[in-house]
C-alpha cells in the first residue's frame, strides 16, 4: 500500500488555549495512539490534503521535528460543522507483526452483460473493512462484474484473497444489477426457455404417456 509522509512538530502543551492557537496558525492538532504512550503533534492543514480528500487508502509516515518517525493509519477525523476545516485527527500506530483493520476502496472492473441489456449497476459497498498485517494491506479490491446478468448480485466472498481477511458476513452484497424498464432479456436466457419448452412438447407428443401405454398393455 502506498504511504504518505506527514511532517509535524511534537506538541508540548495539549490544553484548549494551545490547541486554539495552533488552529489559528493553520495547524491541525493530532494524536497518535497504539504505542506505549500517546504522541501529541501538529502539522499544517495542507499536509493532509492527499490523505483526507481522496477515495484511495494510504498508510502514513509521521515524521516529527525531533527526529522520531512512526508508521500509522488514519483512525478518525473531525471537521468544523460550518467551514469543513479539519479540527483534529487521530492516528493509530502500525507494527509489522500486528494486524490492523482498515477500510479499503472497491474498484469495479469489467462490463456487465446485464448493464449492456439495460440493467442498472448499483454499488452497495464502495469500501470494505479489511484486516491484515501492514505489508499485506491491498491498495484496493477489484469487483469484476463481467459475468453478472440482470438480477445478479456479487457477494463479498468473490473479493477474498490471500494475506487479508474481509470483516463482513458472506451474504454481504458488493454490487448488483437491478432491473430497469428498458432492460431486455439475455439471448441465452431466451434460448434456455425455448429448449425447456421444446423438451416438454416432445414429452407430450404422440398422444398417451408411457405410463398410460403400460397400463393398456397389462389389460
Amino acid at each position: 500500500m502506498k504511504s504518505i509522509t506527514i511532517n509535524g512538530s511534537q506538541r508540548e502543551s495539549v490544553g484548549k488555549k494551545s490547541t486554539k492557537a495552533l488552529r489559528n496558525a493553520g495547524q491541525v492538532p493530532c494524536v497518535l495512539y497504539g504505542g506505549d504512550q500517546n504522541v501529541h503533534f501538529s502539522a499544517p492543514e495542507l499536509a493532509f490534503s492527499k490523505l483526507v480528500y481522496t477515495p484511495n487508502a494510504h498508510t502514513v509516515v509521521i515524521a516529527l521535528d525531533n527526529g522520531d518517525t512512526y508508521d500509522a493509519v488514519l483512525q478518525d477525523i473531525q471537521f468544523h460543522p460550518v467551514t469543513d476545516r479539519i479540527l483534529h485527527i487521530d492516528f493509530y500506530r502500525l507494527f509489522e507483526d500486528k494486524e490492523i483493520a482498515m477500510d479499503i476502496p472497491v474498484h469495479v472492473i469489467g462490463t456487465s452483460r446485464g448493464v449492456l441489456n439495460g440493467g442498472v449497476l448499483r454499488k452497495n459497498r464502495r469500501k470494505l473493512r479489511v484486516k491484515a498485517l501492514p505489508k499485506n494491506l491491498p491498495d484496493f479490491l477489484e469487483a469484476d462484474i463481467t459475468p453478472l446478468k440482470i438480477g445478479n448480485k456479487l457477494y463479498v466472498t468473490a473479493l477474498e484473497g490471500e494475506g487479508y481477511k474481509l470483516l463482513h458476513s458472506d451474504n454481504t452484497v458488493v454490487v448488483q444489477i437491478k432491473t430497469a424498464r428498458t432492460a431486455i432479456i439475455d439471448d441465452e436466457d431466451e434460448e434456455e426457455d425455448e429448449l425447456e419448452e421444446g423438451a416438454e412438447t416432445t414429452a407430450t407428443e404422440g398422444g398417451e404417456t408411457p405410463a398410460a401405454e403400460a397400463s393398456e398393455t397389462q389389460e
